[in-house]
């Protein structure tokens, strides 16, 4: 039944999408030194979202990963294309982005408990 609310199913994939996106700004920290590594972004959430609709996939069973592909952009003498102050601030959207997600996909099923009479 709950596989079918389209509400609960776009807020688990924000907060699947925002899961990635925290793992990939982890990783790109991780490497920040690392000579010659470029750096990675997961793709948008629009554009995930867009995916997962196409494949049919947006029924609640989340078996779609949001994609991941390298940056473009400068790179530091040593190849690196890590920029520290970057991933800060992604890892932070990803953060904001999570709560979001599970704050809505939470309530919602309080007030579904609610309309049927539950606690």
């Amino acid at each position: 039944m709950l596989k079918d609310i389209s509400l609960l199913n776009i807020y688990g994939s924000m907060a699947k999408h925002a899961t990635a996106a925290q793992e990939v700004s982890a990783g790109n920290i991780a490497n920040a030194n690392q000579p010659g590594y470029k750096a990675k972004q997961v793709e948008s959430f629009e554009v995930y979202m867009t995916r997962l609709r196409q494949s049919g996939g947006d029924n609640g069973t989340y078996s779609i990963r949001p994609s991941v592909f390298e940056t473009t952009g400068g790179a530091k003498p040593n190849g690196n294309s890590v920029t520290l102050e970057q991933e800060i601030l992604k890892s932070a959207e990803a953060l904001g982005q999570h709560n979001l997600a599970l704050s809505v996909y939470s309530k919602s099923l309080e007030m579904m408990r609610t309309a049927l009479g539950r606690r």
